[in-house]
């Protein structure tokens, strides 16, 4: 059912039914809420992919040495949750002076569940970019080493910069993706819309649905690697975000279905 219908007009359509491809909100002050009511649609949460932690006996075989590094990138909240959990599976304590270099100023801000947020040299990229991250990174990279925890499918741009300015560092593989089953519920409903936040998440879409064709399906993507994951695999991409004026995924849609709604 979720190969997107017949619609007359496949961007001016009136969306009814979007599906968020992440856990739904803990809490019902969540701006998606606010999202479905503002608009009267269908709003539903289903997670693509799940992550998988690596145990601390399989990091150890990467044969690195956390305390020997300077800083640390970090370009997700995954990323964060599973290097402060390796850490406290080999009761690391990671220096005070270490620094953060943050992909969007959402996860810089998440540290504060791990860290004295204040007292800590934290940076993050002005637009959300891998381009804003790496900037900030040039100006500090002098004499420093870096440790890049990631997934199992990081896309490599970021090693390539580090690699190409001669930079001290060690990618360590921390966690993996897998996609979820997601069969009944493309199946359940014709979603007008569908919203990733991940190239995992498009992946997921496409090993459930090998036959997926989008028609008049509006797609939405969150961070630039999703965005650009939506296009290699050959769909349209209709809702982008951050953007400076909608720097959530929620202020993006809510600002493209006020346009749908002025044609």
């Amino acid at each position: 059912m979720i190969k997107g219908g017949p619609k007359k007009d496949l961007q001016g359509k009136q969306i009814q039914s979007i599906l968020i491809s992440q856990p739904k909100p803990e809490t019902e002050k969540s701006p998606y809420f606010d999202l479905a009511k503002k608009f009267n649609i269908k709003l539903d949460f289903y997670p693509f992919i799940r992550v998988e932690g690596l145990p601390a006996k399989e990091f150890r075989k990467q044969k690195i040495d956390i305390l020997s590094f300077t800083a640390v990138i970090f370009t997700s909240r995954n990323s964060v949750d599973h290097f402060f959990r390796i850490c406290e599976e080999m009761k690391v304590k990671v220096s005070q002076d270490c620094k953060y270099f943050c992909i969007t100023e959402a996860v810089a801000l998440y540290l504060q569940k791990f860290i004295l947020y204040r007292k800590r040299k934290v940076f993050y990229g002005a637009d959300g970019s891998t381009k804003g991250v790496l900037e900030v990174m040039n100006k500090h990279r002098d004499n420093e080493k870096f440790l890049f925890p990631s997934s199992d499918s990081q896309k490599k741009d970021i090693e390539e910069w580090l690699k190409a300015n001669k930079c001290e560092y060690a990618t360590a593989t921390l966690y993996k993706t897998v996609s979820t089953d997601v069969k009944e519920v493309l199946a359940a409903t014709a979603y007008d819309m569908i919203v990733f936040f991940s190239p995992s998440g498009v992946k997921s879409l496409f090993e459930n649905m090998p036959e997926f064709v989008q028609n008049g399906t509006h797609i939405g993507a969150f961070g630039p690697t999703t965005s650009a994951a939506v296009e290699e695999a050959g769909l349209r991409l209709d809702v982008k975000a951050p953007l400076p004026q909608a720097p959530s995924m929620a202020a993006a849609l809510e600002l493209y279905l006020n346009t749908l709604i002025k044609k």
